[in-house]
């Protein structure tokens, strides 16, 4: 076992005006599992390149061991997945590869496929196999669960059980707690790190910020109390010191020594005051600041006024004239919240995008209700570019609530500004989900909506779900999220 130490990091992209991190200091055991958590856009896959020297920036990474990234990045596609991993990790023996495919339950023809003939999970596959042949290496492993159906995330959970010296970045909850003993939270002014799965470091999470905002109000009220009493103080002793000279009386009745003596105490027990006053506003400054902003977001579904809005009878998508799955039958009413899911490349997608009016090949029927106002979210944020501003334009949705509602998930006055080109992934996601909230639909029909979105902004899309009722078909992979907002499953099954 050896450490990773960060000393005093601090890094910034060139033209911006704050840093990524600022003297950031920390280390980890190279036989950690670590889990990578934070808001979109913090700075997790810059921390992954800053590790790798990919950057450049001041203070001191100490490492002695040698690190590989994930995913790697496939030249020629059209070779076959068993000569990719060859050239990724060259002394390593043909059944070293099958027995690493194996714990990921591939099927072994798939290693003679070209890799662009593989589905988006055997994809994902390919590259961990590769990675974790690597041995005596550690791993930095960004977003392996994106595209992966439940029950290859479930395969890959059992594989990484069995191994050791990751950092792993996610926002699957389930797949978080079940992989990692180390937690590393991106905050908004440190970087945080903690022994246990996400459901440990949550708990902490919130006990920290419960403590923060009573210690906060707490103070408020210190700070308050104080001012006053050291106002009423200074008055009363300014009032006590001119009174002594306003007599023509140096006797008894009037000590002038003695009034001075009582002015001077009372402004030092003002003065005094006033320094507790500056200890605590000092104390508060530290308060609060990586507590999260957990706004509600807000939605404006219709009901239709008639029910059910979509009816599918014996369905079946065909692929160069063969049916890929078996039939299905279902319908959709108003508030229905339907999930479908099943294996990577079984249809899924396809549904959606017939219902909403692709050209696909299919048997059955299928009937949707005229006039229905739709609102999609697809799987792929490829070709998203220009302004938010122009894109709220084109998409037709009114600017102000679609800005509000990213500001709500986390973004700042100067993401907001910002071409879409320039985001991460995951902000790229929120300007399509953001997009569809902000639009009165009859039906929300979303495509892996979750695919690189933060664990709180998972939890806000939760809670406006639960709330407003939408009818929302949706194709979706996290377990969690299907069971909190109560989603009826339809389960494709492929066609035998």
């Amino acid at each position: 076992m050896s450490q990773i130490r960060v000393n005093n990091l601090t890094f910034g992209y060139e033209g911006s005006l704050d840093n990524v991190f600022e003297n950031v200091s920390f280390h980890i055991d190279t036989d950690w599992k670590l889990g990578l958590i934070g808001r979109n856009g913090k700075g997790k896959t810059t921390f992954l390149k800053l590790m790798l020297g990919q950057l450049q920036y001041q203070g001191s990474i100490v490492k002695n061991v040698e690190l590989d990234y994930f995913p790697f990045e496939v030249k020629n596609k059209e070779k076959m997945a068993i000569e990719i991993i060859n050239e990724l990790t060259p002394y390593i023996e043909d059944w070293e590869i099958i027995k690493e495919w194996n714990l990921l339950h591939g099927n072994t023809q798939a290693l003679y496929r070209s890799f662009h003939l593989l589905s988006g999970g055997e994809q994902v596959k390919v590259l961990l196999v590769s990675l974790f042949l690597k041995r005596n290496h550690f791993l930095l492993i960004d977003e392996p669960t994106n595209h992966l159906d439940i029950e290859t995330r479930n395969h890959l959970i059992e594989y990484l059980k069995q191994k050791k010296g990751f950092i792993v970045v996610s926002h699957d909850r389930n797949f978080l707690d079940c992989v990692v003993d180390h937690m590393i939270c991106i905050n908004n002014t440190n970087i945080d790190i903690q022994k246990g799965n996400f459901t440990t470091w949550q708990k902490n999470k919130q006990n920290q910020d419960n403590f923060e905002i009573t210690q906060n109000e707490k103070l408020k009220k210190d700070i308050h109390r104080l001012e006053i009493a050291a106002k009423s103080t200074a008055n009363w002793s300014d009032k006590v010191e001119k009174s002594k000279y306003n007599t023509t009386n140096s006797g008894s009745s009037i000590d002038r020594g003695y009034v001075g003596h009582q002015a001077a105490k009372m402004m030092k027990k003002s003065k005094v005051m006033e320094k507790r006053i500056e200890k605590a506003i000092d104390e508060k400054s530290t308060l609060l600041n990586n507590i999260d902003r957990n706004d509600a977001l807000k939605m404006t579904p219709i009901q239709s006024k008639q029910t059910p809005i979509v009816v599918a009878d014996n369905l079946q998508i065909q692929y160069e004239q063969t049916a890929i799955f078996d039939k299905i039958s279902f319908e959709i009413n108003n508030q229905d919240i339907i999930a479908i899911t099943g294996k990577n490349g079984i249809g899924k997608s396809s549904i959606l995008k017939l219902i909403i009016g692709n050209n696909i090949n299919y048997t059955g029927r299928l009937k949707i209700v005229n006039g229905l106002k739709i609102s999609y979210v697809s799987q792929s944020t490829q070709g998203l570019k220009g302004s938010l501003k122009s894109f709220a334009r084109q998409q037709q949705v009114e600017e102000s609530v679609f800005k509000a509602m990213l500001s709500k998930m986390g973004f700042s006055a100067t993401e907001l500004e910002k071409n879409i080109e320039q985001m991460s992934e995951g902000q790229k996601k929120k300007v399509l989900i953001a997009k569809s909230i902000s639009e009165a639909a009859n039906l929300y029909i979303w495509d892996e909506p979750l695919n690189y979105i933060d664990i709180l902004t998972k939890l806000q899309i939760e809670e406006v779900i639960i709330k407003y009722k939408p009818t929302l078909l949706l194709v979706e992979h996290d377990e969690t999220f299907i069971k909190n907002i109560g989603a009826k499953i339809i389960c494709l099954e492929k066609k035998h």
